[in-house]
């Protein structure tokens, strides 16, 4: 006999947002039954039942993800990072708009972290009405792959952020484990300099010291070394260039990713990987605040699209 409880239930969604609250706080749906049978009477909790409310719960959520409409956000920063599952990767896309608010503007799939997924997932952000008129700030960990990536969309006058957390980590992986830390400090102390031509000074001066102690190490340090330094060039106040010289935004988010589906054991082919990847940064999305120093973001707005640029700019596409 058909319980109305479960009926009802089962038509407006209560249980798929249950088992989704569930698995995202941690349970696995092995042990789903052992959490909640002391407090229901067992219905619809089986381990293939939990996991097929969590599949149709992961599916709505990566569609309302895929779905949302990015014209009206005011968007001046753009940073994409990567994340592997299953031996796939999920290229990620954080938006910063102009009052500070973060958004989690879409993730792709593919086989590897290379420039058709990046430049895929671009492409599909323009599509949901990312506007290719204004100038953004692009932050990546350094990765050539997603450099060229945001070129082949954004065009080669396009302002790229490399990490400088990445780009220390790369520098000191060269050295003998004596000289790590004393390159790492003087390596932070530069990036922490305000004026960008004494921060440039300070690590051409590492770059001349790094060639005669470890070449691979100068060329590390070398390679982007000017992109490393975009926030400085660009003016950006001290508390705000904090946050937008490094990646630390979007891997924060990505490490709610990995939190949520840790109790996946078995990657499968098809949208898993996305539905997981999707349900995390929407939980990430959820303990969003303000970045610091968004103040600025104006007027690094401003510096990006100057207004006689952007205008003439429009009167040149309204031409072609």
């Amino acid at each position: 006999m058909e319980l109305e409880s479960y009926r009802k239930l089962q038509q407006d969604g209560k249980l798929q947002r249950a088992v989704r609250e569930g698995v995202v706080a941690g349970l696995s749906t092995r042990n789903y039954r052992r959490a909640v049978e002391s407090v229901v009477e067992g219905y619809g909790i089986e381990k293939s039942s939990v996991s097929r409310q969590f599949v149709a719960a992961s599916s709505n959520q990566l569609r309302l993800l895929c779905e949302r409409r990015l014209e009206d956000l005011n968007l001046v920063v753009l940073m994409i990072d990567g994340i592997h599952f299953g031996g796939q990767v999920l290229v990620v896309a954080l938006g910063i708009a102009e009052g500070g608010e973060k958004h989690v503007l879409g993730v792709w799939q593919g086989a590897t972290e290379n420039t058709t997924v990046v430049k895929g997932l671009l492409e599909d952000l323009v599509d949901r009405g990312l506007d290719l008129r204004r100038r953004y700030l692009v932050v990546i960990d350094g990765s050539k792959a997603l450099r060229a990536g945001v070129e082949r969309v954004f065009g080669k006058q396009v302002e790229v952020q490399r990490c400088q957390i990445h780009k220390r980590r790369n520098v000191k992986e060269y050295l003998p484990e004596n000289c790590q830390k004393d390159y790492d400090r003087r390596m932070r102390n530069a990036y922490a300099m305000n004026n960008y031509a004494e921060a440039k000074a300070a690590l051409e001066k590492i770059f001349r010291q790094l060639e005669r102690i470890n070449p691979s190490a100068a060329r590390s340090l070398e390679e982007g070394l000017e992109e490393t330094l975009t926030v400085h060039r660009l003016g950006i106040g001290a508390v705000l260039r904090r946050k937008l010289a490094t990646t630390n935004p979007i891997e924060s988010c990505l490490s709610t990713v990995q939190r949520v589906a840790r109790n996946v054991k078995r990657w499968r082919e098809g949208n898993q990987p996305l539905r997981w990847t999707a349900t995390g940064l929407l939980e990430a999305e959820k303990k969003f605040r303000r970045i610091k120093g968004y103040q600025e973001l104006l007027l690094l707005k401003e510096r990006l699209n100057p207004s006689g640029v952007q205008q003439k700019e429009v009167r040149t596409l309204e031409v072609a």
